[in-house]
């Protein structure tokens, strides 16, 4: 033992560029700066200059546009609206997306169609699919029609909260589905194939093997979906009930500074929606990081 330290002693300390290298820091470093200056001016400074106007209210002290907030219930209770859409459907979302996902990773008749169908939200963007749905789930419309001819009662689908959760929905599916897909893609098929000869069934390969390399990806998924369900705006107003069961944290936000043009007022809601977004998310990476173990994929030797 004192023999190899006294070898370590002696050898010559490598240079500090070789020493930064062993840790990741090197020149290609430069290539993230492209990155970080937009990162910083479209996100970091937007931020930091909201925080600091939220301060900085019309009237009262710095506080005072939080207290407002809080202090009005109308204001207020538009938070729980708005975890009462986003939290059911981002969960929809892995649901209906989830399964879709596992059988595409396969080759077979109908995929690319059933790819290109779910990719079609993107395309048409929430104002449009909003004026999709005030054509198809009219009383008169397709949907009511079909109800009618299987001798079932009409639904209301529209300027209610079920008319703003399908729309939501529609623009978050896209978004789950095509993450899953990489993900669920990326399991090396050898872990089932030797699950199988142990003889492990098809449901057990998938529930002790695929599910749990997978739900790393199923979170992030769920992540994701969660940011998109937290910004619904559009379909809020053109197919929900913006001033009751819709009323979402968006809408305040806008109202504040479209409408009053006290943009400290916005700032400050945008902040607490932005904190209780963060706070979530952080819950689910925890739990992400918890799941994980390891890369899905396997290796050859």
């Amino acid at each position: 033992m004192s023999a190899m330290s006294e070898a370590q002693a002696g050898r010559p300390r490598p240079p500090l560029r070789h020493r930064l290298a062993e840790r990741g820091v090197d020149g290609t470093l430069v290539l993230l700066l492209p990155a970080v200056v937009v990162v910083a001016g479209l996100f970091v400074y937007p931020f930091v200059y909201g925080v600091s106007i939220s301060f900085e209210p019309e009237h009262g002290g710095p506080f005072a546009n939080y207290t407002d907030f809080f202090s009005d219930p109308y204001l207020s209770g538009s938070i729980l609206k708005t975890l009462a859409l986003a939290l059911p459907v981002s969960v929809a979302s892995i649901v209906i997306a989830a399964p879709i996902a596992f059988q595409a990773r396969r080759d077979f008749r109908g995929r690319r169609a059933i790819t290109l169908v779910l990719m079609l939200p993107l395309t048409f963007g929430s104002i449009l699919i909003a004026q999709g749905m005030q054509r198809f789930f009219a009383p008169f419309g397709w949907a009511n029609l079909a109800l009618e001819a299987l001798g079932l009662p009409q639904g209301s689908f529209l300027y209610n909260y079920t008319g703003t959760f399908i729309a939501t929905l529609l623009t978050t599916l896209p978004f789950s589905f095509l993450l899953m897909m990489g993900f669920f893609g990326g399991i090396d098929r050898t872990l089932e194939n030797a699950a199988a000869t142990l003889g492990a069934s098809r449901a057990a390969r998938f529930w002790r093997v695929v599910l749990p390399l997978a739900m790393p990806g199923i979170l992030t998924a769920f992540m994701l979906a969660l940011v998109e369900s937290f910004a619904v705006f559009p379909s809020a107003i053109l197919v929900g009930q913006p001033d009751n069961a819709t009323h979402v944290l968006t809408l305040p936000i806008y109202q504040a500074a479209s409408q009053r043009s006290d943009y400290t007022a916005a700032a400050a809601i945008a902040i607490i929606m932005t904190v209780i977004e963060l706070a979530i998310l952080g819950i689910m990476v925890l739990v992400r990081g918890r799941l994980y173990r390891g890369p899905a994929g396997g290796g050859k030797g």
